[in-house]
């Protein structure tokens, strides 16, 4: 009997630190998936959409995210277009390539280089900027470009949204660009460029993931960009009736 005590006692204490031991190696495993960067990817369309405006020209207009990365370091692709469905060619064509990282709680910092095919020469700017979430839930988009030739300009993207449901959501944009030199060769003067406002009502039908909506957009150029505009024979405000979706990929 004596024999069998030591190999008894044994038996039920290592038992009884398998658990535990199991436990221990779950937390682990655990707090080191935690720790890990949680790769993300996707893209997001906040604007596709159709135009008509009050002078009767139409547009395909879009807004697009692609991007990749984890929490602390993002690549983004972003592409913004204004195609004139009459004229086939294109009024507008912006692509950007940057790398964000968080700079706070609700803010990143971003910085990469743009690829501009306006009306005119192509245009290479150097991009720095910020983008997030501030105080009163506004989303905000800020950027300074620098061109190879030394030409500054600024932007500043607002939007804000008001739900009046979990569905139906009325969205609010402002859209600022201001210009530090001018390049008259693709009609830029300095002071405040153009300002593009917009009111869109979507409804979510699909989780965020499609939401088609109605709205209503105007466009406005000013000081020496407007006079650019008269010179050429162009407009210098318009009024756009909006249909489109804003989709997540």
């Amino acid at each position: 009997m004596k024999l069998w005590t030591p190999l008894v006692v044994s038996t039920v204490l290592g038992l009884s630190v398998i658990p535990t031991l199991a436990f221990a190696q779950e937390r682990v495993r655990d707090t080191t998936e935690r720790k890990a960067p949680l790769k993300v990817w996707g893209a997001q369309f906040e604007e596709f959409e159709y135009r008509y405006s009050d002078d009767d020209e139409e547009l395909g207009v879009w807004s697009g995210d692609f991007f990749y990365g984890t929490d602390e370091l993002k690549v983004r692709w972003l592409t913004k277009g204004e195609y004139a469905i009459e004229e086939q060619a294109y009024e507008k064509l912006e692509n950007q390539l940057v790398g964000q990282v968080p700079i706070s709680d609700f803010f990143d910092a971003k910085a990469g280089v743009r690829f501009d095919t306006p009306e005119g020469p192509d245009r290479t700017y150097a991009v720095l900027g910020v983008a997030g979430l501030a105080p009163q839930w506004f989303e905000i988009d800020a950027n300074l470009y620098v061109s190879k030739d030394g030409d500054t300009s600024a932007a500043l993207d607002a939007e804000y949204e008001l739900l009046f449901t979990n569905y139906w959501i009325l969205t609010a944009t402002l859209d600022a660009t201001v210009a530090f030199s001018e390049d008259k060769e693709i009609g830029v003067g300095t002071g405040l460029v153009s300002t593009e406002t917009g009111l869109r009502l979507s409804y979510d039908l699909i989780d965020r993931a499609f939401s088609p909506y109605v709205g209503v957009v105007h466009e406005r150029k000013y000081g020496n960009t407007a006079d650019f505009a008269r010179a050429d024979g162009g407009g210098t405000e318009s009024w756009f009736a909006v249909v489109g979706a804003r989709l997540t990929f």
